[in-house]
Order: structure tokens, then sequence, then C-alpha cells
């Protein structure tokens, strides 16, 4: 036997226990959690047969605390490229079988080094998260792993997608990669994320909490809107991964893929012109108008859970994929709150950065009130969402179904903020305030020194009404477009995309802005 031999025949072996992670033992174990490998979630991940694995046998160099009596060929992470649909990504998937999925330096070298390839050729990066955090064993080392790690995050971001899976623990600074991440996907039940564990929340605070209170998937998704999607198992976050591509661009200098579709434009939409109360203070569901207008009714939410008097997700429309942000008058009326105003300027600036044209759906009373959302800073976190639609430079596109009042009016894609095509339904009603407070501050005097305050009222808030209970006014000023029969949305929409789709439109040069966060 030859030398060559012997040296092929010791990398195939080499080859197989690689393969096995930590060990057959421990790949068992993490079976037993209901959790995939590394291995095995790339696979289900990508194409079949794409997968080109970097960094395989990357190991560690630390000694500390006898860490050299282990050591693993690829340091517990798996890294590289594939396909989805036929599209260029990388990837990276923490390996909990080896080292509990702990990041030292050389194991966050192997994940820069394929962020920084996603960026020199312009692919998405998603990364698998399962790891016991950082490397104790490797001190201020594994510190600066990450520190490198969350720049390229930083200098990814608006560049090529990002999408994290959280598919186990996420703990300490490990959170902050997904944080600076585009979309976070948790897996419930046997993933959570926080900066503390319940040990260290119990020696400081006394409080008793598990690490499911304090961070599963229900805390991030309903919460603090830290993730964006729930999956129940790590099969079905995978294949979300996959569907939520498709909606988007590779890279910030191209589009979202255009499919073709069998949906007509011109459908029948007739249910649409049923669909307003005639009491303006009754609820619909602005789920009925979305799975109208986009294409197959097929609407993929982001952050479905979470401040849920606004909507916001990916569909598309003649093709196209487009984001939808829309008030929910079902859910507390479609008011702007501090969730709902942060929620939807991500969601703006987002599909912004990849030119993914914006399609707003309009039915706000204004911006909720009260003591809890001035001291949580509903001023800065409405302004967020200002600032987000009146940044983007993608087109946009806006009906209004019913109330635009107040400041919500200008801040949800009004003609102000350099919409392009602004549309407005016959039970549009465009005021600076809803009929009731408005006649108390126009008439309050009046009205106290009437004999029959209360049918003065309802003459005042009939005049007005009458005034403002439609979308004309507006339109005189050229604040709308056109008043549109509700069942013409889809295909008003559609052409406003087609006109729209060599929309150029520059901001003043400046190294960057200041939203104000």
């Amino acid at each position: 036997m030859s030398r060559q031999t012997d040296k092929i025949r010791e990398l195939i072996e080499r080859r197989e226990q690689m393969l096995l992670g930590g060990g057959e033992a421990a790949v068992e174990k993490q079976h037993s959690r209901h959790k995939l490998t590394s291995r095995e979630r790339i696979e289900r991940l990508l194409d079949p047969g794409t997968f080109e694995e970097l960094g395989t046998y990357v190991r560690h160099h630390n000694a500390n605390f006898g860490a050299d009596k282990k050591v693993y060929d690829g340091d517990s992470v798996v890294t590289g490229s594939g396909l989805v649909d036929g599209r260029l990504v990388y990837v990276y998937a923490q390996d909990f079988t080896a080292f509990a999925g702990t990041c030292g330096y050389m194991h966050a070298r192997k994940i820069c080094e394929v962020q920084q390839l996603a960026m020199k050729v312009g692919a998405p990066i998603i990364g698998i998260n399962d790891s016991g955090g950082a490397r104790i064993q490797e001190g201020v080392n594994s510190l600066a792993g990450y520190g490198e790690l969350f720049e390229n995050n930083i200098l990814a971001s608006g560049v090529v997608p990002q999408i994290s899976g959280i598919f186990g623990p996420c703990a300490g600074g490990a959170v902050y990669s997904p944080a600076l991440t585009d979309f976070n996907i948790m897996v419930s039940g046997t993933s959570y994320m926080f900066l503390t564990g319940p040990k260290v929340v119990k020696t400081v605070t006394n409080e008793e909490v598990t690490a499911e209170e304090l961070g599963g998937a229900s805390v991030h998704t309903r919460k603090s809107g830290v993730a964006h999607f729930a999956v129940e198992i790590d099969e079905e976050g995978l294949e979300l991964m996959r569907h939520l591509l498709s909606f988007l661009p590779s890279n910030n200098m191209e589009e979202a893929p255009r499919l073709a579709s069998s949906d007509p434009v011109d459908r029948d939409l007739s249910v649409l012109n049923e669909l307003i109360p005639d009491n303006p203070n009754t609820a619909y569901d602005m789920y009925e108008v979305i799975g109208q207008v986009v294409d197959g009714g097929e609407f993929l939410e982001v952050q479905r859970d979470f401040a849920r008097s606004i909507i916001i997700g990916f569909a598309r429309i003649d093709g196209r994929s487009v984001g939808i942000v829309a008030n929910q008058p079902a859910a507390a009326a479609g008011v702007l709150d501090v969730n709902s105003s942060r929620k939807g300027a991500r969601f703006v600036r987002f599909c912004d950065a990849f030119n993914i044209p914006i399609v707003s759906l309009v039915d706000v009373p204004g911006f909720l009130p009260g003591t809890g959302q001035e001291y949580n800073a509903v001023i800065t976190n409405g302004a967020k969402l200002l600032y987000a639609y009146g940044e983007a430079t993608v087109p946009k596109i806006t009906v209004i179904t019913r109330k635009a009042y107040g400041g919500a009016y200008i801040v949800m894609g009004s003609k102000h903020l350099r919409a392009d095509i602004n549309l407005a339904w016959p039970s549009a009603e465009i005021a600076v305030m809803g009929p009731d407070g408005a006649v108390e501050i126009l008439y309050g005097k009046a009205l106290r020194d009437a004999e029959d305050p209360a049918a003065l009222k309802e003459e005042h808030i009939r005049e007005y009404r009458e005034k403002f209970a439609n979308p004309y006014y507006a339109a005189s000023y050229g604040f709308i477009d056109d008043v549109i029969v509700p069942d013409e949305t889809r295909k008003r929409i559609a052409r406003a995309l087609r006109d729209l789709r060599n929309k150029r439109q520059e901001l003043p040069a400046k190294k960057h802005d200041n939203i104000p966060l």
C-alpha cells in the first residue's frame, strides 16, 4: 500500500470522525431533546447536494484549564455555502454536541469568514444558533471573537439579508448577533434568549424565573418583539427560512425574484365593497383586505403576535414581492403605540434597504394616549416610523380604507412623506382628529352654554363628518391621487408597481442618518 493511499485513508477516517461532531452519544442526546444536529439542519435548509463546507479542520489552540485535552475538527460550528431554490447563500450552524456549541476565537473566526465571503459576493447569511455562549476557558479571546462577529453583522446590515435561527440556547453576549440581524426565528420549548440567566436574575433581583419564562419563544414573539417568528420544531423553522428568502433579493443591488402569477390582477374583489361597517366605531379585519389584494391570498406575516394593532409582512402582487404595512382595526382599533411604531419602522427600513416596494393599508385613529405611552417614549418611537417612511426611496403605495387621523395619518405613508401613489376608498376619513374630540375643541364654550348640549354636539358632529368623513377634501389639495371603488384596489396597486419599477430617488449626501433611537 502506497504512502498516498495511507494519507487518503487517514483523511477519510478523520472526515468520518468530524461528521460525528462531539460523538455518537452527544448526537443521541441532541436528538433526545427533539433537536437536529448542525449538519442535519444545514442539509434540510439547503437544496440537496449543494453544501460546500469551509473551515472543516479548524481547531482551537487553547490550553487553559485542560482545554487542550479535548479538541474537535471544526471547533463546534459548521460553516459553508450552498443553494436555496438555486440561489447562493452562506450558512453557519453551531454544533451543540461539541463543547456545547460554545464560541471560542477560532469558532468565531469561521463565522466571520463566511460573513465576509457573503458580503463580497452579495449573498444572504443564515446563522443557526445553538450554543452555551462564550467559551470561558479562552478568556478575552472568546470575547474578541464575538466582537469581530458583531462587527461583520453591522457591516453586512443593509448589504445582504441576515437571518438567524435560535434553535437552542442563546445567552449572554451571544444574543447580540441575532439582535443585529434582520429576522429571528425561535423554536418553542427548545430555544431561549437572554442576557443574564435565571440564576443571575435570582441572585441580583431575587426573582424566581425559568429559562422559558425569561427568554422563551413566547416571550420574545409576544412581549419583547426580539423574535419575528416562532415554530414548533427545527424542520418547520428551516422551511420557514427558505420561504422567507423567496421574497427577498440576494443583496441590496438586486431586486427580489419575480414569480409568474396565475392570479389575475383584475379578479373580482367585490367582497371589499361591503367590508367597511356603517358605524365608524365598528371594527373589521384588515386581514380580509390583505387576503383579497395579494396574489393567491398568500401572506407571510412577520411578528404576528407582537403589537397586533399593526400588521407587517411579505406578499406578492402581480408576481412582485412587496412589503405590506397595515393598521388592524380589529386590534385596539388600529392605533399606533410604542411597540407598533417600532415594529413598523424596522420593517419599512428593511424593505427600503432591499428594494422591496411598500404597500400601506391605512385605518388609523391616531396614537394611543396615556402616561404609559408618554413615559415609554411614544414620541421617539412614533418618530421612528415617521422617519422610516420619510427616508424610504423604494416605491411607496398607500391606500386609506377608513380613518386617517392626526399625526398618525402623516406617519402612515402619506403624500407628505414622499409616497408615490396615494389612493383612498370612499369610506376614507382624513382629518386632524375624530369628530367627537374635534367638536369638543371647536365648540367647547358653545356646548357648555347650550340649553341642549347633546343635540348641539350631534349637529356639529354631523357637520364635521360631512366635511371630513370622506376623502374628497384631501383629494382637492392633491394629497390623495384618486378615490377608488374598493374592488379596484388590487388592480390599481399592480399598475402602480408596474409604473414605479424603475423609480429613482436619491437622499442628500451624508455619512449616515441619525434616526431617533
